[in-house]
């Protein structure tokens, strides 16, 4: 006869599955606060110790069966502490005489095989690994769990509201208040293709509106360049129509006058000038002198 694992342990280990379960079908620990969850954790600690209730009354039966050395030898070997009885399991040598108690009739090249058992952590670890393959299976197959593209739905529909409660609880920035920031330029230039990009051409270099990348501006109303476009971008040009007013329009939000702003003045502060012979327009209007942001 063994020694039999502790109830305590087994206890644990219904506890450890339970939440490695829970955690994989929920994805979060919110099942913490679900009745649901505490009353399996109640039945699987039942079930517990009526399984350790019905180990005892086997062992007693096998215990009547032994004879008194093996008793003795027995309750000998229940003294001994639960771990310390796995580690000698797992990591003791067998002695010569126990080895030649389990050595197998048959090796190779002096080598002989001995017929050890395999420790307990090995095989519960095994069956685990089994037990969670055939449930991870059934849960990937039969049901939504695990499915990348409902994952992203879910996340991209978070994504989208808590941008949209974003944009509700916060007001769109105002000629007073905007300000030039490089993490705009992406988005920024986003904003010049889809309405910008049809009169100033690719990366602002001018066709039929001015080349956006030289020193020279027509309008000038404000006393730096990325407020100088954001003044443009909302309110238009009173010297060309064709150049609308796109914030008064209601055609961009401040948000999006920002970055367009935002990639302009990196066109035109932080990268050369386009220049006739390179395919950009001539120069129009009078040379600036901004000030810095």
């Amino acid at each position: 006869m063994k020694q039999r694992t502790p109830v305590y342990i087994n206890i644990i280990i219904v506890l450890v599955l339970l939440f490695i379960v829970y955690y994989m079908f929920v994805q979060s620990t919110a099942f913490f606060s679900s009745p649901y969850f505490w009353g399996t954790v109640v039945i699987g600690i039942i079930m517990s110790f009526i399984h350790h209730a019905i180990g005892d009354l086997i062992e007693n039966d096998r215990f009547k069966k032994l004879s008194p050395e093996e008793k003795a030898q027995y309750l000998e070997l229940k003294k001994e502490n639960y771990f310390v009885g796995l580690y000698k399991g797992a990591f003791k040598k067998q002695s010569n005489t126990e080895e030649k108690d389990i050595l197998i009739d048959h090796g190779f090249d002096g080598i002989m095989e001995l017929d050890n058992q395999l420790p307990k952590w090995w095989l519960g670890l095994f069956y685990f690994g089994v037990a969670y393959c055939v449930l991870y299976m059934a849960s990937f197959f039969l049901t939504d769990f695990a499915d990348p593209i409902k994952e992203y739905e879910i996340e991209h529909k978070e994504q989208i509201a808590s941008i949209a409660k974003w944009m509700e609880e916060t007001p769109p920035p105002t000629i007073e208040n905007a300000v030039y920031s490089a993490d705009n330029i992406a988005a920024g230039e986003e904003v010049f293709k889809t309405n910008c990009v049809s009169c100033h051409m690719d990366n602002g270099k001018g066709g039929i509106g001015p080349n956006l990348t030289d020193n020279y501006w027509i309008n000038q109303p404000e006393s730096t360049l990325f407020k100088t476009v954001f003044h443009m971008v909302e309110n238009g040009s009173q010297n060309n129509p064709t150049m609308q007013a796109f914030g008064k329009n209601g055609v961009l939000t401040g948000f999006d006058i920002q970055n367009v702003a935002a990639y302009i003045y990196h066109i035109n502060q932080e990268k050369q000038p386009i220049t006739v012979a390179e395919g950009g327009a001539a120069p129009q209007g009078d040379p600036a002198n901004w000030e810095k942001e």
